[in-house]
């Protein structure tokens, strides 16, 4: 499997890192030792001093495709779920400094937080879903799939493109304005539409 991540889907997020708002989606890859499942602490690595939580809602890929045109396109996916993509912003920033690939920021060693997966059915509309991101119960992020530049769809069909989806992929949608630094200590939870998800330390 591979987690594909979308850049800048939300405009205010890309405000608040002075980055232009994109005409198509900005997407890159972790691998899949990114992954960090059931909510098992998160430990900040050595190589980082400013290691940032990005809150997004996470589709899981049902069904193999390439070329998928966007009528189709929910076909492709039945489940979602929240996600915490971490950046080590110090790397990033540096990184984009030079012109260079954002690998090493976003594709570390259990940079991609993944909560268990609901299903799509159980979802009345996918284009107003809260989600909600505490800090040692305090929010931190507060988006809604309204905000989002490319939809589900658009952001399927655009991949498909270029990469062959296959059963198991994640797709990490975006994040909204409110990003952050995290610090050994701190508790995060995420809410979807109101039911908890995402439970877990940093250390």
């Amino acid at each position: 499997m591979k987690i594909i991540a979308i850049g800048r889907n939300y405009a205010e997020h890309a405000k608040e890192l002075n980055n232009p708002i994109p005409d198509k989606p900005v997407i890159f890859l972790k691998p899949d030792t990114a992954l960090l499942k059931d909510n098992k602490p998160f430990y900040i690595p050595d190589f980082s001093s400013d290691i940032h939580y990005e809150l997004e809602v996470v589709l899981k890929i049902c069904k193999e495709g390439k070329h998928i045109s966007e009528k189709f396109a929910p076909k492709y996916y039945e489940e979602l779920g929240l996600g915490i993509d971490f950046t080590a912003r110090d790397i990033q920033t540096a990184h984009k400094a030079k012109g260079l690939p954002w690998e090493l920021a976003k594709s570390f060693d259990h940079s991609a937080a993944v909560s268990n997966f609901i299903p799509k059915a159980d979802i009345e509309n996918l284009y107003d879903l809260s989600f909600e991101l505490k800090i040692n119960n305090e929010t931190r992020q507060n988006g809604n799939t309204r905000d989002i530049l490319f939809s589900f769809e658009k952001i399927i069909s655009f991949v498909s493109q270029y990469i062959t989806l296959k059963k198991g992929d994640l797709i990490y949608t975006g994040t909204p304005e409110g990003v952050g630094q995290v610090k050994q200590g701190d508790k995060l939870e995420a809410w979807l539409q109101g039911r908890q998800l995402l439970n877990f330390d940093i250390k």
